[in-house]
């Protein structure tokens, strides 16, 4: 197997990449109960030589939720009936979801409600308080 390119400058050495086969459920027919053709790509982001400190704890922190206890990242691939266009396959859905995951995030711009939005929750807010204060009747002496 050859070094995964995720985007210039960042390849994912292969001895990192672990792949494994099983029987895939997906298309095939009688096919899929004797060939093994279902991919199973993974790779560990947290011992990674790849990536850089920063990246490393941007790519953990935004992949949590997707990491096995022992901190792998699995990808699978059962789209088609061929073992080759399936691993083919799962190692661009890592190198995607490695891209996705370093990419930055876009600074939020401050933005001022509209000044309607902000008459109209007065006005909202001044009816409200009108049919509350209706509803409590005179008071007693």
């Amino acid at each position: 197997m050859e070094d995964l390119i995720v985007k210039p400058g960042l390849a994912i050495p292969a001895e990192e990449l672990r792949i494994g086969f099983a029987r895939s459920g997906g298309p095939g027919g009688q096919n899929v109960n004797k060939v093994a053709s279902k991919v199973e790509l993974r790779w560990a982001p947290a011992a990674s030589s790849a990536l850089s400190e920063q990246e490393r704890e941007r790519l953990l922190h935004r992949l949590a939720g997707r990491l096995t206890a022992d901190g792998e990242l699995v990808v699978t691939s059962s789209r088609t009936r061929d073992q080759s266009r399936n691993r083919e396959d799962a190692r661009s859905k890592l190198a995607a979801l490695i891209r996705s995951a370093l990419a930055p995030p876009r600074p939020r711009r401050k933005t001022a409600p509209p000044r309607e939005a902000v008459e109209r929750r007065l006005r909202e807010k001044k009816a409200r308080a009108a049919l509350k204060r209706s509803r409590r009747g005179a008071p007693e002496e």
